[in-house]
């Protein structure tokens, strides 16, 4: 199953000053981790704030999650998550 999960940063409780290169390489490095593992399908960076787009692969919505869990601004409070839905194929694009 896809899923679609946007991200922004929790600049609420955090200065842009607190996303460090160091952390953001750290973030960088599992993102890359979790691409290679055919977790993470495509991502992209949100224009309208910091933060991202994501498209995930995972057995059940959980798996997601804990997937999303695993990135370290995510378990430092630091990244806001939010599975938006579970994505289907679009029958449109199959034989007639």
């Amino acid at each position: 199953m896809q899923f679609l999960i946007v991200t922004s940063r929790n600049l609420e409780q955090f200065s842009l000053e607190a996303f460090t290169t160091t952390l953001l390489e750290s973030e960088a490095q599992r993102v890359r981790e979790l691409y290679a593992a055919g977790v993470i399908r495509q991502i992209w960076r949100r224009a309208d704030k910091p933060g991202a787009c994501i498209l995930v692969e995972a057995a059940s919505e959980d798996e997601a999650q804990e997937a999303m869990a695993s990135l370290p601004l995510a378990q430092r409070d630091m990244l806001e998550l939010q599975i938006l839905t579970q994505l289907l194929p679009y029958p449109g694009l199959g034989p007639r």
